[in-house]
């Protein structure tokens, strides 16, 4: 038997995953990291830690299975998008620890730029100019970190998101690259062009020296031997557009959701870009054999992480696996509503300033409510999503194919089929994220013959159909827009 190794490297666990010809999942090993908060709104990880675990876990998995290099076909790599690692070229030690996706320090840096260059930088970039993306979070570091803009100057040093940073591990500093999907995440790359924009470098003071080379998302890019033998590295793509992939959703019109820590939907758009007149972002799905697709997307902050906060913070659940039978208990939401604005408001809003809301409280209100509350808020954030697709690209949605570990709640994606008042699609398989990478290895070595041979949609463990009227949803949803309005612009007052 051969196989397919995927490295997962989510914002708070590194996963290894091994897929057969068959596209099963062979073996999967897992393991959690620290989270840094250094200040409210700050978020960092140790990318060594990161690094470690993530070596970890894939030595692990082939161990578990008694899987021998040569029996791994290719590598694939997915990864949180939008964290910025810097570190030292002669060295390999990052200079900081790294400023992950959800980090909001570099909001003012955000407002100023967009004041001056907005409309520039979405023409270019197809994202809307935010704290979210790389290229703050690089100024940041150039700014703040003693020494470094000199150096950086200099050409000591490089920049990666976390595909980046873990390909240098594994070919030990002789490979500084990224694929188009991370690429498209900076703030930097030009997607018309598919190229580093060296205006919006100039404009940013950002050296394009520390830049890494942007390669197709399906390719060999270089080898690690850090296994016993040489394995190929084969895939890379961004979570959110891997799991696009691994979602089978090849052709224009097709969308799926991740319910992850953040909550992200993408419409495949073909290989022409669509503009977005609904903040929504045009970002790269993949490119593979120099042809590039596009998707639109759109981006929740705070999706599953609400589940957690509850755990964590409010400590009425134990696990997050128990949201779902304390949300039961009671029959609707008892008029409360709960807009998870921890770290501001993503699509369609774009407010850095918004803050957290539960609102609608009363004295009959208990832990269920909230944790009703809690899995409408995530279904209301998608359903917000899918509203602004459909203006921008004119489709009519048929289903939504979803994935992601709140996927497994089944009250959560009835309120969704309920609110979308269309079905979702859940697949057996969902670990589609991995095995996006998977695929895109395994079409690079020949492991999977062609795109035709994977075309074949994933068959549904459970398909949810609307239950509620359109005249309910409506009253609904009036009234979750009235709670979102009443928590934008917080943090400014």
């Amino acid at each position: 038997m051969s196989y397919i190794l995927a490295l997962d490297q989510g914002t708070s666990s590194s996963r290894a995953l091994l897929f057969d010809s068959e596209t099963a999942v062979v073996g999967v090993d897992q393991k959690e990291f620290a989270q840094h908060y250094p200040q409210p709104g700050w978020v960092e990880h140790d990318p060594e830690e990161i690094w470690k675990t993530q070596l970890e876990v894939a030595n692990q998995v082939l161990r578990e299975h008694n899987v021998e290099a040569g029996r791994v076909k290719a590598l694939g790599i997915t990864n949180q998008r939008e964290t910025t690692v810097m570190w030292e070229r002669s060295t390999g030690k990052p200079v900081f620890n790294a400023l992950v996706w959800q980090d909001r320090r570099t909001s003012t840096i955000c407002n100023s730029w967009k004041s001056r260059w907005g409309e520039e930088i979405t023409a270019k970039t197809g994202l809307v100019v935010d704290a979210y993306f790389s290229a703050s979070k690089i100024a940041w570091l150039l700014d703040n970190v003693e020494g470094l803009r000199a150096k950086a100057e200099a050409g000591e040093i490089a920049f990666g998101t976390i595909d980046t940073w873990l390909i240098w591990n594994l070919t030990e500093g002789k490979k500084h690259v990224t694929d188009s999907s991370n690429a498209s995440r900076t703030m930097l790359f030009n997607i018309d062009t598919m190229t580093w924009d060296e205006e919006l470098l100039g404009k940013f003071q950002i050296p394009a020296s520390i830049l890494p080379e942007v390669v197709d998302s399906s390719g060999i890019v270089g080898e690690t031997t850090l296994f016993g033998g040489s394995i190929p590295i084969a895939g890379i793509a961004g979570d959110q557009q891997s799991a696009l992939f691994g979602q089978r959703c090849f052709e224009a019109g097709l969308s799926k959701n991740t319910y992850g820590t953040g909550c992200f939907m993408l419409l495949n758009t073909g290989t022409q870009r669509q503009k977005s007149e609904n903040q929504l972002l045009s970002t790269v799905a993949w490119t593979i054999d120099g042809e590039t697709h596009y998707a639109l997307e759109g981006s929740v902050f705070i999706g599953g992480a609400a589940v957690g906060w509850l755990r964590d913070g409010l400590e009425i659940i134990r696990s997050s696996s128990e949201v779902e039978t304390l949300a039961n208990s009671v029959p609707d939401n008892g008029g409360v509503y709960f807009v998870p604005a921890f770290n501001g408001l993503g699509t369609p809003h774009w407010d850095q300033d918004a803050r957290g809301l539960i609102i609608g409280l009363t004295r009959g209100s208990n832990r269920g409510h909230i944790a009703r509350a809690t899995l409408e808020a995530i279904a209301f954030q998608v359903a917000d999503l899918m509203e602004a697709m459909k203006k921008d690209s004119g489709l009519a949605l048929k289903e939504l194919r979803v994935d992601g570990g709140a996927a497994a709640n089944n009250l959560l994606l009835q309120i969704q089929s309920d609110l979308l008042q269309a079905d979702v699609v859940r697949p057996k398989n969902t670990e589609t994220t991995a095995l996006g990478a998977a695929l895109l290895a395994g079409l690079a070595v020949g492991f999977y013959p062609s795109l035709e041979s994977l075309s074949q949609a994933a068959e549904p463990d459970r398909v949810f159909t609307p239950e509620k009227t359109p005249q309910e949803i409506s009253e609904h949803t009036a009234e979750w827009n009235r709670a979102v309005e009443r928590c934008k612009g917080w943090a400014r007052s």
